[in-house]
Order: structure tokens, then C-alpha cells, then sequence
């Protein structure tokens, strides 16, 4: 059962989208060092060697998950082995500006999935909340400047990032579907690691057809093995951990809506890099997706 928003569950639906704000500018800054599938591929596999100390006893035979393999690599292929190559992917071509205001589409795609493929009603505070939120990133995107979104010139990326937040969608209503073993569900690093095992299988497939077609270039260094680490700790093994848990306690319906405050957290890290302070505009746009949150998980 749903429960109501609170303030712990608010702290596991705010920690990915911070962590998600920062594996975009990361990846933009890396994507001449290392190509997307590969960068996907190192990145879960330095997430599986922090998981196995923790959870390596979920991947025995009489643990379960073999038994739910089907399921498992499901997630695997859309939540590990797609979205991220997505939108890795998406960022060669597209400008981070572009990458976001096409995921700010989440909420929606996140209410059309579960109608149209779970048998979940969209009630009218959801389709309000979700015009609350986007409206908010909408005031991010523009700068409080619509002629801004005017200018907005759309690139084959931008297609593999709505492809990614289509995958993103389905992958976490099948997260609320419970058909593994109760010990493994109630151990977000256990449920994590069958994911990411299965996952880069997926991945691993994806990035031998990488370097199989393409001469991808490798710019070995620091810069590169930071970048790395952080995407493999923040953006994978915690993001996925608390929004799991997250969405375990609202549903995705709701969870969705926290996804918005992704480019708002985006500005602000470019606001602090650059030595800008924050605008009345990003005000604005927290109260708009704070608000969508608000009027679509009240009862």
C-alpha cells in the first residue's frame, strides 16, 4: 500500500535527482574522453564491485534470483543497460539544456506508462501536478525568459533522451511489481546487485557492438577515473538505492514528479561552478515543482 509523503521518504526522492544533476554535467564534460556504452559499462561495473562486499550473498543459487531471471534482466536491460547509454548517448549530440527539457517529460510518460501498461488510474491531481512541475522546469530552462525556449533547436540526441526517459518510466513501475524473494527485496543493495549483474550482460553486449562498428578513443586519466568513481558511487549505487526505496513507499506515479527537480539542481551546480548566485526564476521554479509534488500525492 501508497503511503503519504514524509519527510523521510521526501530525503530518498530528493537524494537521485541531486545525484542525477551532477552525473549529467559529468557526462557532458567526459564525453570526449570515453565513448557512452563503454562509459555505462565501467560505470556499473565499478558499481557491481562496491555491491558485491555488500549483498554478494544474494547472487547464491538457493538466494532466488536466478529463479527470477527473466525479471531481473528486464530491469537490468531498461534501468542499467539503457537509460544511462541513453542518455550518455544523447549528451555527444545534444546540449545539456536540450537533454533536460526533454526528461522533464518524466511525469507524464510516468502517468502514461502506468495507465496504458499497469491498469493504473491517472486521477486529476496528477495531471495538475504534473503541469505544476513542468512548468517549473520550464522557468528553469528559460531563465524567466520564454523567447529562451524559442531558441531551442532540437538534435538526433534529444531523441535517444526521450527514449531513455520512455525506458525510465517502464523500469520503475516494474519495480513495484514484488515477484523475488522477500530477503532480497528487503535489501535495497541485494535487489540493486541482481539488477546491475543482469544488467551488464545487456551492457556488455551494447559495448563490444560499440567497438566492434565504430574506433571509439579512450582519454585515460584522472579526470577520467573521477568521473568514474562518482557516477559508479553517487549516481548508481546510492541514486538507485534511495529511489528504489522511495518508490517502494509512494509508487511511481508520485516518484515521478521528484525527477523535475533534476535540472533545477543542474542549475544550481552551474550557478556554483561559475561563481553565479541563484536567480528569483529559481525560486520560482522550486515552488512549481515543490507544488506539483504537493497536489499530486495529496489524498
Amino acid at each position: 500500500m501508497q503511503q503519504r509523503l514524509t519527510p523521510g521518504t521526501v530525503l530518498l526522492l530528493v537524494i537521485p535527482p541531486l545525484l542525477w544533476a551532477g552525473n549529467a554535467v559529468v557526462g557532458r564534460l567526459v564525453h570526449t574522453l570515453i565513448p557512452p556504452f563503454t562509459f555505462n559499462f565501467l560505470r556499473w561495473v565499478l558499481a557491481l564491485l562496491i555491491l558485491l562486499p555488500m549483498a554478494g550473498w544474494a547472487l547464491r543459487r538457493d538466494a532466488g534470483v536466478w529463479q527470477h531471471w527473466r525479471r531481473y534482466s528486464l530491469l537490468g536491460l531498461l534501468g542499467v543497460g539503457l537509460y544511462n547509454t541513453l542518455q550518455y548517448l544523447a549528451l555527444q549530440t545534444s546540449s545539456p539544456i536540450n537533454v533536460t527539457l526533454v526528461a522533464a517529460s518524466m511525469p507524464m510518460w510516468m502517468l502514461a506508462v502506468g495507465a496504458l501498461f499497469f491498469g493504473v488510474a491517472v486521477t486529476g491531481r496528477q495531471i495538475l501536478g504534473a503541469l505544476f512541475s513542468t512548468a517549473g522546469v520550464l522557468v528553469v530552462l528559460s531563465r524567466g525568459q520564454w523567447a529562451e525556449l524559442l531558441a531551442l533547436r532540437l538534435v538526433p540526441g534529444d531523441l535517444f533522451m526521450l527514449l531513455a526517459t520512455i525506458s525510465w518510466s517502464f523500469y520503475s513501475w516494474l519495480l513495484t511489481r514484488t515477484k523475488e524473494p522477500k530477503a532480497v527485496r528487503q535489501d535495497w543493495a541485494a535487489f540493486l546487485l541482481a539488477q546491475v549483474v543482469f544488467g551488464l550482460a545487456w551492457s556488455s553486449v551494447m559495448t563490444a557492438g560499440e567497438w566492434a562498428i565504430t574506433s571509439p578513443h579512450m582519454g585515460w586519466g584522472w579526470p577520467l577515473a573521477l568521473a568514474l568513481l562518482f557516477v559508479a558511487v553517487g549516481p548508481a549505487v546510492l541514486a538507485y538505492g534511495c529511489w528504489g526505496a522511495g518508490l517502494q513507499r509512494v509508487g511511481p506515479a508520485t516518484a515521478g514528479f521528484f525527477s523535475n527537480l533534476t535540472p533545477l539542481f543542474a542549475a544550481l551546480m552551474s550557478a556554483a561552478f561559475l561563481g553565479e548566485a541563484p536567480h528569483l526564476f529559481h525560486g520560482v521554479a522550486f515552488l512549481l515543482i515543490v507544488g506539483g509534488i504537493v497536489v499530486s500525492s495529496r489524498r
